[in-house]
C-alpha cells in the first residue's frame, strides 16, 4: 500500500498539472504584469484579510466599511482580468471541494454525515 504522504505529494502534483490550475496561473499572471491591475488587486485583498482578521478577533465590522469593502469588489469585478481570475479561482476552488469530498469520504462514513438525515 502507498505511503499516504505519497499519495498526497501526487494529489498536489496533479493538482498543479490541471487544467483548472494552469488556467489560474495565466490568470493570475496577466492581473500581475498589468501594474493598474495588480494595485486594484491588491488592494482588494488587503481588503479581504483586514475584514476577515477582525472577523476571527470578535471585532465588529462597520458599515462604513462593509460599504468600503463592497465598492471595492465592484470595482476589482469591472476589470476583466480580474475578474477572470476570480472566476479561474472558483473553478479551481470547485475541483479542491471535490478532492476534500472523496477524502474525507471514510471519515463521513465511520462518524456519519449530520447533515445527511438518511442513513444510508
Amino acid at each position: 500500500m502507498a505511503n499516504i504522504y505519497d499519495s498526497a505529494y501526487d494529489l498536489e502534483k496533479a493538482i498543479r498539472n490541471s487544467d483548472e490550475f494552469k488556467n489560474l496561473q495565466q490568470a493570475y499572471e496577466a492581473v500581475m504584469a498589468d501594474p493598474n491591475a495588480k494595485q486594484m488587486f491588491d488592494n482588494f485583498r488587503n481588503t479581504q484579510m483586514e475584514l476577515q482578521e477582525k472577523q476571527m478577533q470578535g471585532q465588529e465590522i462597520s458599515e462604513e466599511e462593509v460599504e468600503q469593502a463592497r465598492k471595492v469588489v465592484e470595482l476589482v469585478q469591472q476589470h476583466e482580468d480580474i475578474s477572470n481570475l476570480m472566476e479561474e479561482e472558483q473553478r479551481l476552488n470547485v475541483v479542491i471541494n471535490d478532492v476534500s469530498r472523496i477524502i474525507t469520504k471514510p471519515l463521513e462514513e465511520l462518524y456519519g454525515n449530520p447533515e445527511d438525515d438518511s442513513n444510508e
